[in-house]
């Protein structure tokens, strides 16, 4: 399994927990992960969400390059209908600035919240992201040298590497287009993963950027000493999942012992769906499955996302993952 793999962060805030325990955790598996061998480590923009405390996604990307020397680090990622593009280029052109050569902007067309908070963020509740192309090219333009009225500074004449992200075929087609690389949401769209990636290879046009199509896929990875002890560790996640679709988020609990003592058995088929790319279990069994989703998908790099209540057995589970992928 040689391949290029990466973290993918919420900065979760789990319960009593505070976010300053978040930023410190985050900091901490960032410096593991650049030690264990991981590529880039992004950060995921969300509002609203009592769980998650990366929504101000450049701050935290800002503390987590401090934190480390060479891993790179980004946005996986920021939502930029949420955003002016000249902010956006301002923001990550600072970064470029302060960490060389390490910073990263993927950008989705998602709202990453719901109603109430659009409004909030002065987003156009009536936007279906179908103006993003515009968005993006406008974005594009601020990184660029020339006689403009409106200059980004710090930002113009940088090569910050923007990658588009998506959970459907939008994203995925547009970034053939353009040349760009490519980050599918696996870990929570599994159904369109297959049909996302072929759209994306298939509308591949050549750029400055790239000579041929760069997938990184999002896989939920929860690895312990044996099956039993990640499928307990498990139901952290699937809680999570199950408060959402609820309506009810909160902050990411303690695994319990029987899920079906807290969900009905439609909650149950919709996260098995889901969780149906999830990969959890002993390094035995990761390695067996994850081996049969890199083939499967024929990914570029993989970004492994692991919402884990204790932080130890967080980390445990993203160097079991390092390990199987560096042997």
């Amino acid at each position: 399994m040689s391949i290029k793999y990466s973290v993918l962060d919420l900065s979760p805030i789990t319960a009593g927990g505070t976010p300053s325990d978040s930023f410190r955790n985050t900091a901490d598996l960032a410096q593991h992960a650049e030690k264990w061998g991981y590529n880039r480590y992004w950060l995921a923009e969300h509002h609203n969400m009592p769980g998650i405390a990366s929504s101000a996604t450049a701050v935290v990307i800002g503390h987590v390059a401090a934190a480390t020397k060479t891993i790179r680090v980004g946005s996986g990622g920021i939502m930029l209908p949420n955003h002016s593009p000249l902010v956006i280029a301002e923001q990550f052109g600072t970064l470029e600035f302060l960490f060389p050569g390490r910073i990263d902007l993927g950008l989705g067309r998602a709202p990453g919240t719901d109603q109430v908070t659009m409004r909030a963020l002065r987003r156009d509740s009536r936007s279906d992201g179908h103006d993003f192309p515009d968005q993006l090219a406008e974005l594009c333009a601020y990184f660029e040298l020339g006689r403009k009225p409106v200059r980004a500074i710090p930002g113009e004449g940088l090569n910050v590497p923007i990658w588009l992200l998506g959970s459907s075929g939008f994203s995925a087609q547009l970034a053939g287009q353009l040349g760009l690389p490519f980050s599918f949401a696996s870990h929570f769209s599994p159904d369109n993963t297959l049909p996302a990636l072929s759209l994306y290879r298939r509308h591949f046009q050549p750029s400055d950027v790239l000579d041929k199509p760069y997938a990184m896929l999002g896989v939920n990875i929860i690895a312990a000493d044996t099956d039993e002890e990640a499928q307990h560790l498990a139901t952290s996640m699937q809680q999570h999942s199950l408060n959402l679709i609820r309506n009810n988020p909160i902050p990411l609990q303690p695994p319990v012992d029987n899920m079906d003592k807290l969900w009905n058995e439609f909650e149950k088929a919709t996260l098995q769906q889901k969780f149906s790319m999830a990969i959890i279990g002993s390094p035995e069994t990761v390695k067996h499955k994850l081996d049969a989703f890199i083939q499967e998908t024929e990914a570029d790099e993989i970004m492994v996302n692991a919402q884990i209540f204790d932080h130890e057995a967080r980390l445990h589970s993203f160097e079991i993952v390092a390990d199987l992928l560096q042997h």
